[in-house]
């Protein structure tokens, strides 16, 4: 089996999209419902990856 070389970014843009999916599919009844609340999750999850990340670097320095 290939190894996945991912970076921390590349790791929780793929945790943030397959949680937002799982998340749309299960909370939800209607497909629009599902769609939106993913792409409501979806964001918020970048937000906060980037928000996080800001806090860190400015923490850090």
């Amino acid at each position: 089996m290939p190894k996945m070389n991912l970076s921390h970014f590349e790791a929780a843009f793929l945790f943030a999209l397959f949680t937002s999916i799982i998340l749309g599919v299960v909370t939800k009844r209607t497909d629009k419902e599902r769609l939106q609340y993913g792409l409501y999750c979806f964001g918020c999850f970048i937000a906060a990856l980037f928000g996080i990340g800001w806090v860190m670097f400015a923490g850090h320095g």
